[in-house]
């Protein structure tokens, strides 16, 4: 096992209703703020018994705000923060590689790296292929109104009132179905849907939440709105969740992987990595 922490990066420098399932996998954190928690309280809490000595992850740097360059250049994001914390929980001298994202597959078989952490989506054919780790973020849909404006965001309570989607959407297609009631407004972009919420052409806009939470804390919004009701989190429309992948015979990094991020949720770590790039949950 490596007795020092040695994060490094290759090539460049590396800084420091029951019809409806609106699911809130979340937890209270700091405030009023909702960290998001997918793991069993009753989950593995064992240490394995042998850990990796080095975890090589493979990345993109076009990845907001999960990977991506500052304004001075240096890479940072979430998911480059939540990799060093995994390799400190484990013990493990990590490095880094960046590759275009068509190209971390093939980087991975070719055994360039042990792990990409980059949001690859678990299609049918990567799960064929690749092993992934426990989800450690899922990203849900959410619902946003006018400050200050109660509504019961449920298909009942929004009945006969007007949302605003972007066209084309699942989140449209998700309204079609389970909103039949509401007065569905759809916009060309997410921009003109949510405008339209703040001139009070809707009642409510429907999107997804990480977008929106960005929304909401800058400075387009103005300050008008705010999310209402929980995450939604429906399975075959917003079940896309963010996992590490790895080599399909690798189960040895990915136990090890699935312990430390365990770990990080029970200990904290995770919540300050949440909420130091998501300051507007959108849990």
């Amino acid at each position: 096992m490596a007795t020092g922490i040695a994060f490094a990066i290759l090539a460049i420098a590396f800084g420091p209703t029951a019809a409806v399932a609106q699911q809130a996998a979340g937890q209270p954190a700091q405030g009023d703020v909702t960290v998001p928690n997918f793991w069993d309280p009753r989950g593995a809490g064992d240490r394995p018994t042998a850990t990796p000595e080095t975890i090589r992850f493979l990345a993109s740097d076009d990845f907001p705000p999960f990977s991506f360059r500052d304004g001075t250049g240096r890479l940072t994001g979430f998911n480059i923060d939540l990799a060093r914390a995994l390799c400190e929980e484990l013990d493990s001298a990590c490095s880094l590689r960046i590759k275009s994202f068509d190209a971390l597959v093939p980087a991975l078989v070719r055994e360039e790296g042990d792990a990409i952490i980059a949001g690859l989506a678990t299609t049918e054919a990567n799960v064929k292929t690749l092993l992934f780790s426990d989800p450690y973020l899922r990203l849900p849909a959410r619902f946003a109104t006018l400050s200050g404006t109660e509504i019961d965001v449920t298909p009942e309570g929004l009945a006969d009132k007007r949302i605003s989607v972007t066209e084309g959407t699942v989140h449209e297609a998700f309204l079609k179905r389970y909103f039949s009631d509401s007065e569905i407004k759809t916009y060309t972009s997410e921009t003109e849907a949510r405008a339209a919420l703040g001139t009070e052409e809707v009642d409510v806009h429907f999107g997804d939440g990480l977008s929106l939470s960005f929304w909401l804390n800058g400075e387009t919004s103005a300050d008008c709105c705010a999310f209402a009701g929980g995450p939604w989190l429906e399975p075959g429309y917003f079940d896309h969740s963010l996992t590490i992948a790895f080599r399909s015979e690798d189960t040895f990094r990915q136990e090890a992987v699935n312990h430390a991020l365990y770990r990080l949720q029970q200990n904290g770590t995770y919540s300050e990595l949440y909420l130091r790039y998501f300051p507007v949950s959108f849990y």
